[in-house]
């Protein structure tokens, strides 16, 4: 019998990085109740590729004061427009982009639907196929889990506190 990997804790909100995008310490609401994942942007528009004629997705991830951002337009030539139902059971037309989401210093492959959350506290939103995949269950009392182990395992590995993490 194939054995699975131990399930991890998250908290109701974690700092996340996105390095595909080069998005590093980003605020992110989980979100049991929303399948796909979101993260806010703005500036959306489809421009074809010069060089191939087919369409590619321009926009501007989180707001350009956020300091995980540094506001430049990004470019998706692979995306996806989907049907997606909203918190307040409104469905509407969003893009959809794979990217990375680091969590415990791990990649997590997954889906972010592309929304305006400018009227939201948290500019991403972490929903159950990405905790699904990582095996990763809630603690809404608790915040910034894997932030807080990924600190502590690099302090376990510093050079100052030698090879086994103890002092030198």
């Amino acid at each position: 019998m194939k054995k699975r990997p131990p399930k991890r804790l998250l908290g109701r909100r974690e700092l996340i990085d996105l390095p595909a995008l080069g998005l590093r310490g980003v605020v992110a609401k989980v979100d049991t109740g929303a399948y796909t994942s979101a993260i806010h942007c703005d500036e959306v528009r489809l421009a074809p590729d010069p060089a191939t004629g087919r369409p590619v997705l321009h926009v501007r991830l989180l707001d350009p004061e956020h300091p995980a951002t540094d506001g430049q337009p990004l470019a998706f030539p692979n995306f996806a427009e989907r049907n997606i139902r909203s918190s307040n059971g409104e469905v509407q037309a969003r893009y959809v982009i794979r990217t990375v989401v680091r969590l415990y210093g791990e990649d997590f492959p997954t889906e972010f639907s592309l929304a305006d959350r400018s009227d939201l506290k948290h500019p991403v939103l972490l929903g159950r196929s990405l905790l699904r995949q990582g095996r990763f269950v809630v603690d809404v009392a608790r915040r910034d889990v894997s932030y807080q182990a990924e600190r502590l395992a690099a302090a376990k590995i510093s050079p100052l506190n030698g090879a086994h993490g103890g002092p030198v």
